[in-house]
Formats: C-alpha cells, structure tokens, sequence
C-alpha cells in the first residue's frame, strides 16, 4: 500500500496528546498510508523502497476534517428563500409548527436534497456527518457514494405535531407507530454498521423531547448503549416545546430526561437553547446547565436557523466554563459548517455582552474533538498517528485568508469555504482545488429547485390554519412586476 505525504506544509494543526489540545506545527509534514495517519511532525522520510505520493503543502494550512453532529440534508434544501425570515408570531416565533411543515418533499426530489446538502458540506470541510432524516431508498447509497464519513440515524417519534391556528400546538399520538418505528430504525443502523466502506456508522434518534413517549425514549437509549452507539434527541429548542413538558411533568425539558436516566456520555440533546437559566423560559430553577455538565451530555449547537428567528443559545461560553461538551451542526440550509462556527463565536460574545466569553480555540474544538467526543470517537476531528485521515488542505495564498498571523481566525472569521482547497476522508480525496469529485453539484441543485416548485403547489393543502398558498406565507422580498 502507497504512503501519501503532504511535504513542507506551512502549518499543520496537530493533535498534542500529552496536553490534550491542538497545536500550530510550521513547516511540516503529514503522512498516511491507507486510511490512517502515519506520520504527523517534520523531516518526514520514506522508508526503502516504499511507494510514496508527495503532495506540496507549500502555502497550505493542514487541519483536521471537521465533525458535524446535527443536520438534516434531505429535506431542509427546500427551504431556502422560504423559511429565512419568517416564524409564528403566536408560538413564540418558532417556524416549527405552522411554518416548516408546509413544505414538503417528495421521493424524487429527496436524493437530490441530499446530493446538494452533502456538495456544501464537504467543500466546506465536513469529513463527518450526523445525518438525522427520515428513511429513504438511496440515502445509504449516497452517503456512501459521496465519500462523507457518514453517520447515519434515522428518526422516529409517537407524535406528530400541528397547529390549527398559528398559537396552539397540538399532539396526534401513535405509540404502537413509534415502537415500529425504532424497530425500522434499528434495522437501518444495524445494515450501516455493516456497510463494506467502512465509513458509515448509525445513531439512535428518537426525534423530539415533546413527540416521543418515556417508554420509547428509554428503550431507544438502551439500544443504543447496547450497541455503542451515540444516542440524539431534540430538546430544549422551542419556547412552546418548554412549556409543553412543564405542564406535562412539572419539571423542565432537560429535567425530564434527566429522570428517565438517558443523560451520559455519548447522548446528545440537539439545539439545547431554552433552559431553565435562559430569560425566555422564566422558570424556578437553574440547574439544566449542570445536569448536563454533570451527566457528559454533549449539545449540539446550531445557531444559524436560531439567529433566524431572533433566537439564540445563552450562551456559548457560559456552557463551556459549567463543562459541556459542546459540538456543532449545520441543521438547516445552507449546509456550511464555516458560516456555522463564525456565527458560533460572535453570536456567543453578543449574547454574554462579552468579547471573552468564549475564544476561537473553543469554537474549533467544538467542531473536531468535541463532535467526536459526543460520537465516542478518538479517531476523528485531530490529526495524530493512528487516527483517520480525515484531512482538509486550506489554501493560504487566497486573498481572503491573507494577512494570516493566525490562519484560523482568518479562516473561520474572513476566508470560510472559499479557503477549503482539498479535503481527503478516509485517504479518499473528495475535494480537489475547491473542485467536487464525488457529486455533480450543479444537477442537483436544479433538481431541488424543481422539486421545492413541485413542493410550493402542495402548501395551501397541507396549511390547516388557512390553505395560504406560499407566497401568503413567505412573501417574496419584492413585488413581482
């Protein structure tokens, strides 16, 4: 098997495992042979005889694939230029309930919704992906096809959610539906872990806090620690979803969990937004930030679809110093984990009224180590001897990422997706010179277009508050002529 070396790299962030940390090597070199890292440091040499790629890293920054931990590329594609800017007045300017819904798509246009989801992703330096989706025929195909690292889980609940009239949310429940539903569920998980690439894995997901009955809850948690596996739900992530679980038990969404036992290292509350500390929730206690802190439960942040809305998690930097894990999704569109973590960092500063309430280290460590953690993997988000060679090359010579006197904070701050130059996920280039190799980009961009078309002539049937066609419910910025 052939060694691939990236030679002369002007920086390379390393994994320093006696601190525990990143760290910035200048001039130096990185190896892998296969799928793993063989060499992180300088003056790396081959040994007789041995077949070596060299690649030049001369004007590249070499860093760890990124790890997303919250997404849901095929179906949110479709929501771009519907869902931007608009929310329920009456539910607290949620858009779960009235809004998202109506928009809906169909199987034609699903593996499309995935294809362009997965394109943003990795020209944007995600090398591993949470995908929490409904099942669908070509989704273990794709990912795989796509050369993502991919883990896949897919959801399942007792309820579903509606609203009538924009300001009450009601429940249509089905718990024999949600018991087959984790029984597919795992059936799924159980075919991924056994997928030839080697790159798939599963997470068990029952999907919200509010929709899924403690029993199913319980259970899901259990098969998860039996199978090794991360184990996500959404909780905490709407002011009525808060207030739906006080009066159903008396206690805060975290609480609630807390009490069921599902809170421990590799569990996974998505969003995580409305705690009992946050000013919106007006509760009697505050404690949900140490239950989590306490249990090792990771929260996935995804602040982009919440900023929206006028929402915003309170904050960042607060969570970190209470000790949770903190990992980082794209949850809606677009799919680009760079905008994502730029609006980690200022969001958090406005929210606390503080610059220094969390550092740019804190936000990439969220990104790498911190959504490995909460997937209970070493072998991802660092670049150290053994690990995968999920490998990203930014390109350091691009305008937007000069001056460069921390390439990071250039990167995250300045530059974003523009600067991913080639990304490698399991020694498999995806990426070449900001080119796509796996997936035709531009083909499925159409096809969503198209299928958002199709999805738009379905909203006033789907609106039971008042059959409003889409653009009653999203008007367009300007009139048409």
């Amino acid at each position: 098997m052939s060694t691939s070396v990236i030679k002369n790299a002007s920086f390379i962030i390393g994994w320093d495992a006696q601190n525990q940390r990143h760290t910035y090597m200048p001039d130096a070199d990185l190896a892998f042979e296969g799928n793993r890292i063989t060499f992180v440091g300088r003056g790396y040499e081959a040994s007789a005889g041995q077949a070596v790629e060299q690649i030049d890293g001369k004007g590249m920054m070499i860093m760890p694939g990124l790890v997303n931990i919250h997404s849901h590329p095929a179906s949110e594609p479709l929501n771009k230029g519907y869902t931007d800017e608009i929310g329920s007045a009456g539910l607290y300017n949620s858009a779960l309930y009235e809004i998202m819904p109506l928009v809906r798509g169909d199987a034609q246009g699903t593996p499309d919704c995935l294809r362009l989801a997965l394109s943003e992703l990795l020209l944007s330096g995600v090398t591993t992906l949470v995908d929490m989706s409904g099942a669908h025929p070509q989704w273990v195909d794709i990912m795989a096809q796509s050369g993502i690292r991919g883990c896949i889980a897919p959801m399942f609940k007792s309820a579903r959610w509606l609203t009538r009239n924009g300001h009450l949310v009601e429940y249509e429940w089905d718990e024999k539906g949600g018991e087959k539903g984790m029984e597919a569920a795992l059936k799924i998980i159980d075919e991924v872990q056994r997928h030839p690439s080697g790159r798939l894995f599963g997470l068990v997901s029952p999907s919200q806090v509010d929709t899924c009955t403690p029993e199913l809850i319980k259970a899901s948690r259990e098969e998860a620690a039996r199978r090794g596996l991360s184990w996500q739900i959404h909780a905490a992530q709407s002011v009525p979803e808060f207030h739906e679980m006080t009066r159903r038990h008396g206690v805060t969404p975290i609480q609630w969990l807390h009490s069921l036992g599902v809170l421990r290292p590799q569990s996974i509350v998505g969003h995580g937004i409305f705690l009992d500390h946050h000013p919106r929730t007006h509760w009697s206690t505050d404690k949900d930030l140490a239950i989590l802190a306490e249990t090792g439960t990771t929260v996935a942040h995804c602040p982009t679809i919440f900023m929206r809305r006028g929402m915003a998690l309170r904050d960042f930097g607060r969570y970190r110093r209470a000790g949770v894990n903190m990992g980082i999704g794209t949850d809606s569109y677009p799919h680009n984990i760079m905008d994502e973590m730029r609006h980690v960092a200022y969001l958090a500063r406005v929210m606390a009224d503080n610059p220094r309430t969390l550092t740019t280290t804190d936000v990439f460590d969220a990104a790498t180590v911190g959504g490995a953690r909460a997937l209970g993997r070493e072998d991802i988000g660092r670049l150290a001897v053994g690990a995968k060679a999920d490998v990203v090359m930014v390109d350091m010579t691009h305008p937007m990422m000069s001056p460069y006197r921390d390439p990071v904070r250039s990167l995250i701050y300045a530059a974003g997706d523009r600067a991913i130059h080639t990304v490698y996920v399991d020694g498999r280039k995806v990426v070449d010179a900001g080119k796509l190799l796996t997936i035709d980009r531009a083909a499925a961009a159409a096809a969503v277009h198209e299928a958002q078309q199709r999805a738009a002539e379905r909203v006033p049937e789907l609106d039971l508050v008042a059959h409003r066609s889409i653009s009653q419910v999203s008007p367009l910025t300007f009139p048409l002529a």
